[in-house]
């Protein structure tokens, strides 16, 4: 009885071994999963450089809408059109706010400086940024006269989104991506009995 039992046993054994080895030269010989293993694999890196894109891309188009909002601003002072109506701090900035929506959100890191100085080579200023990356705020409000020298400028802090992409986005504190826009002129002779500048 006991030789009969271990042949039996012997028998199923090897019937495993034949069926697990059939087994395995169908899934060699087969592909169907292939496919979806090598997407598994890239998959992390296909979304990641596609996240990396888009926001990059977002990027460059909100520092393109600030430095349009910033040109916008700067015709309406040169012009004396904000002077002429007499427009205050707070006015000013809801028209950048409007120039820059939907984009550029109107919150507590968009800032909005403006300087008047007598001559071009008398230009100072001071950096949006202290030593340690934190945004300095800076609203300055001096329209100027007629053919003063004006800087404008606007600084928003762009959160930077992608995980892996803020060692390479962010230029300031707090994994933010600086936002900056300038533009410097002379004002305009806008009011009436001047004939030049």
């Amino acid at each position: 009885r006991g030789t009969g039992w271990d042949k039996s046993v012997t028998g199923f054994g090897d019937q495993i071994n034949i069926r697990l080895g059939r087994l395995a030269v169908r899934l060699r010989k087969s592909r169907s999963g292939s496919a979806l293993l090598e997407f598994a694999l890239i998959a992390p890196v296909f979304f990641l450089l596609l996240f990396a894109i888009t926001e990059i891309g977002v990027i460059f188009f909100a520092q393109s809408t600030v430095q349009h909002a910033t040109n916008n601003l700067g015709r309406l002072i040169r012009t004396g059109q904000i002077q002429g109506e007499q427009l205050t701090q707070a006015q000013v900035r809801t028209q950048v706010c409007t120039d820059l929506a939907p984009l550029v959100p109107c919150d507590n890191t968009l800032y909005v400086d403006i300087e008047s100085f007598s001559d071009f080579g008398g230009i100072t200023f001071t950096p949006p940024l202290d030593s340690g990356g934190n945004m300095v705020p800076l609203n300055g409000f001096s329209t100027g006269a007629p053919c003063s020298v004006v800087l404008v400028r606007v600084f928003y802090a762009w959160p930077v989104f992608t995980p892996a992409l803020t060692a390479f986005l962010s230029n300031m504190a707090g994994d933010k991506h600086l936002l900056y826009a300038a533009s410097a002129f002379r004002n305009e002779p806008y009011t009436t009995g001047l004939s030049g500048c």
